[in-house]
């Protein structure tokens, strides 16, 4: 499983992210952490990586991507991950799916959480006055104003992503004003629509009931061989004792190919003995 997530801050991407992580035993990838794992690893690119970043530069989409790349090569990637926070603008998206291309690896999906921007900046204002009404610390980039700037960062840079990826029908738009739960079920009946998902392997005793039904119309046509060797004997038992038991015994103790044949034999023997002893008569 491989997917994108999208949407402004505060839309819950990173809850989502979460949870797909525990649900599913994926990565999830975040440029932040990725480039401070890098830079603590002293990997080739976390090493330019920190020479930029102790510059106070921006770090440049090749090398972000070099991380990535990095990345999703490690064996708890296996199963897959979930992008959170990347790509932020289309010509990063162009460098993600050339990446993908190059490793064979497909993206399977782009869920966007759509949020009224109104109503998260008044969930923040809420929330930080209930925090200072508490006397509790307000942290510098929880504030509306901050919450402000940062969504019209995501309409400006992010938000042609959507038509980006629209266009290459990878997109999937999910309401994220419903409550955690409610997204989460529309998230996995997404995965699931587009194949991201591995099917759930059927019940034990489903399996042995379908196992049991398939078995029973091969075991009702083993048998009628067997049946029809049985009733050829009994005919045979009929003009000859000893013939008739040498059947039986080949029913009961060779299968039905040999007690055909046995029977088969027996009948000729059988016939004979009534002709000596209607000829003795």
């Amino acid at each position: 499983m491989r997917l994108i997530l999208l949407g402004p801050p505060g839309s819950g991407k990173g809850t989502q992210a979460q949870r797909l992580v525990h649900r599913y035993g994926i990565v999830q990838l975040s440029t932040g952490e990725m480039l401070r794992a890098a830079v603590a690893a002293e990997t080739p690119v976390g090493l330019k990586a920190k020479d930029l970043m102790a510059n106070g530069q921006l770090v440049p989409d090749e090398i972000v991507v070099g991380i990535i790349s990095d990345r999703i090569d490690q064996p708890d990637a296996a199963k897959g991950f979930v992008l959170d926070g990347f790509p932020r603008t289309v010509p990063q998206a162009e460098a993600l799916d050339e990446l993908l291309k190059k490793k064979h690896l497909r993206l399977d999906a782009v869920v966007e959480l759509r949020v009224n921007e109104s109503a998260l900046l008044q969930r923040v204002e809420t929330r930080v006055a209930e925090m200072r009404a508490r006397g509790e610390e307000v942290r510098v980039d929880d504030t509306p104003e901050v919450l402000t700037k940062r969504l019209a960062a995501y309409r400006s840079q992010t938000e042609p992503l959507i038509h980006y990826y629209s266009e290459r029908r990878k997109l999937a738009t999910v309401d994220g004003m419903m409550s955690i739960e409610q997204v989460t079920r529309e998230v996995n009946r997404i995965l699931s629509a587009v194949g991201a998902l591995e099917p759930k392997a059927a019940p034990a005793r489903k399996a042995k009931g379908a196992a049991r039904k398939s078995a029973k119309p091969a075991a009702r046509l083993a048998a009628k061989p067997a049946k029809k060797a049985r009733k050829v004997a009994k005919t045979a038992s009929k003009g000859g004792k000893k013939a008739g038991r040498k059947a039986a015994a080949a029913v009961k103790g060779r299968g039905a190919g040999k007690a055909r044949k046995a029977a088969k034999r027996a009948v000729p023997k059988a016939a004979k003995k009534v002709t000596k002893k209607r000829a003795k008569r």
